[in-house]
């Protein structure tokens, strides 16, 4: 960890170094078994590296597709998980295009780096796609349609090298000012945690996937809709 007062320093041996110091992965590589991460930033190319030496549990590709929301939405899509209606943006006449095709409101965000309700804006009317493009452009982009939910859940997901996989009871989720506040016990009928361990299969099969895994679902009338999966221990999992 480049931070030298690194939380996992207090029950383990600490390397000091940027994810980048190859020189440090080597000396980590001969340390360890295997290595694992707990954060969705750590660069794709250090996990990369790594795993040429020793392996990396969730798999560099895991980390890839959910550090970038393009990717990930299109997964999804790839996998048939229904999502919000989104479009990459790469330019203030790209945004208005995408607005004309998903309507409003609508979301932009950055594809990379956004978390607790950071990195986006949202855009209500047409007129505030210039203000949202002075926000957040010279950004890789995306624009995200607005999704009517119940609530949001999210369904705790774990496979092993073997290939065996488990699945907890479906949690639901309470934000302020975009953060994770609460985490209870979801009250609901038995067809949506079906539906949910269904979607998880779908994504740690062909992720190849080992360790443990949090998919986010809006809960709509027409069923559950696939917003992000984080490739940790999730905040909505301690419990566990």
């Amino acid at each position: 960890d480049p931070q030298p007062e690194a939380p996992g320093s207090m029950v383990g041996p600490q390397r000091v170094a940027d994810y980048s110091d190859h020189a440090a992965l080597d000396q980590l590589a001969q340390e360890c078994s295997l290595a694992t991460f707990d954060f969705e930033n750590v660069p794709v190319d250090a996990a990369s590296y790594l795993e040429q030496k020793i392996p990396v549990y969730p798999s560099p590709q895991a980390l890839a597709h959910s550090q970038d929301r393009l990717r990930e939405k299109t997964l999804f899509r790839t996998l048939g998980i229904p999502t919000a209606p989104f479009q990459p943006v790469d330019s203030l006449a790209e945004l208005k295009a995408a607005v004309s095709r998903i309507g409003l409101p609508a979301i932009l965000k950055t594809r990379r780096f956004g978390y607790d309700g950071k990195g986006q804006v949202w855009l209500r009317k047409a007129a505030d796609c210039g203000a949202a493009w002075h926000e957040l452009g010279g950004q890789d982009l995306i624009l995200e349609g607005v999704v009517t939910f119940r609530r949001e859940l999210s369904l705790i997901a774990v496979r092993g090298r073997n290939g065996d996989q488990s699945f907890y009871p479906l949690a639901e989720n309470q934000h302020h000012a975009g953060i994770l506040r609460l985490s209870r016990p979801a009250d609901s009928h038995p067809a949506l945690q079906t539906q949910a361990e269904r979607y998880g299969r779908l994504l740690l099969d062909r992720l190849d996937y080992v360790g443990v895994l949090a998919l986010e679902l809006f809960d709509c009338e027409d069923g559950l809709v696939a917003n992000e999966f984080a490739p940790r221990v999730h905040n909505s999992g301690h419990w566990t």
